[in-house]
């Protein structure tokens, strides 16, 4: 049985690509998304440098001296999500944390779909470093994923999972991408009317007027939107942090069919023959790219 195409929802393998990130010490932030989270550099050309695992880019640093932080309150970047696939790379990176720069750790949480560990890059962004669970042990309630927060120790699960090949670096070849994106914004039902009204992710979890998890394929968040440093925050200003948020969609049609629907939302929508760039109600910039288009 075909599976029935929904013009107004994102296609469902639809995926996360690299978060751009607009940076005053490119030196600095690329020793610590390569020395510290293990990233590997791809490439490094002018101002711009690429950093990932397994040739997929994870985050772009663009140099922008010009540029000052973000005054406190503003929308923009909460956190970007690093998946690893194996709880013994991830056991790696945090054990990479803790020897070069612990002073970054901010704390860690069993989220029940997944575990993971946070942190602060030395710009301020923040960074989440995790692991899911197989799909068959989330747990959904009339179209919601339960997560939860719960006490995970940092130095319990490196007992666990950090191998003698973790702990020498050996994992540093294995895949690892962007598992979601979570930004700050103003308001939760202007992020529901962009993120899953316009753009077509699904709902699948919410905090009443404070958080909103989106995805697509069933995944259980690609983006989150929260307000708990940003209430009423409006469009943002040129500043350090975020520069760009990637989609990747599965086909040039899919691609089609989201342009279409933005514009029948009345958005701007920049369309090269290659990229769809949007922006939502905050100036987060947003790119959806797709294979084989342009």
């Amino acid at each position: 049985m075909n599976e029935i195409a929904h013009p107004d929802r994102l296609a469902a393998d639809t995926s996360m690509g690299a978060v751009t990130l607009l940076v005053g010490d490119l030196d600095g932030m690329t020793a610590f998304y390569r020395d510290v989270i293990t990233l590997q550099v791809l490439s490094a050309e002018g101002d711009e440098v690429v950093l990932g695992r397994a040739g997929r880019p994870v985050v772009i640093l663009k140099h922008e001296p010009a540029l000052r932080h973000a005054s406190p309150g503003a929308a923009g970047l909460f956190h970007t999500a690093i998946l690893f696939e194996t709880q013994e790379a991830l056991a790696a990176a945090l054990y990479s944390v803790a020897q070069r720069a612990p002073q970054t750790f901010t704390g860690s949480a069993d989220h029940l779909v997944s575990q993971a560990f946070y942190l602060t890059d030395p710009e301020g962004n923040g960074v989440e470093l995790y692991w899911d669970r197989a799909r068959t042990e989330w747990s959904w309630t009339h179209g919601s994923v339960e997560m939860a927060t719960l006490y995970l120790d940092p130095n319990g699960f490196l007992r666990e999972h950090l191998t003698e090949r973790a702990a020498s670096g050996g994992t540093g070849q294995d895949a690892a991408s962007v598992g979601h994106v979570h930004l700050s914004v103003g308001d939760v039902a202007s992020a529901r009317a962009f993120y899953v009204d316009a753009l077509g992710f699904d709902q699948t979890a919410e905090l009443g007027n404070q958080a909103l998890f989106v995805s697509a394929g069933g995944y259980h968040h690609h983006m989150a939107m929260n307000v708990w440093n940003s209430r009423g925050a409006g469009p943002r200003m040129p500043a350090l942090g975020l520069g760009r948020v990637d989609l990747t969609l599965p086909d040039a049609d899919s691609l089609g069919e989201l342009a279409e629907r933005l514009r029948h939302h009345g958005l701007d929508v920049r369309d090269d023959g290659r990229t769809v760039a949007f922006d939502d109600p905050w100036r987060n910039l947003l790119h959806a790219t797709a294979p084989g288009r342009g």
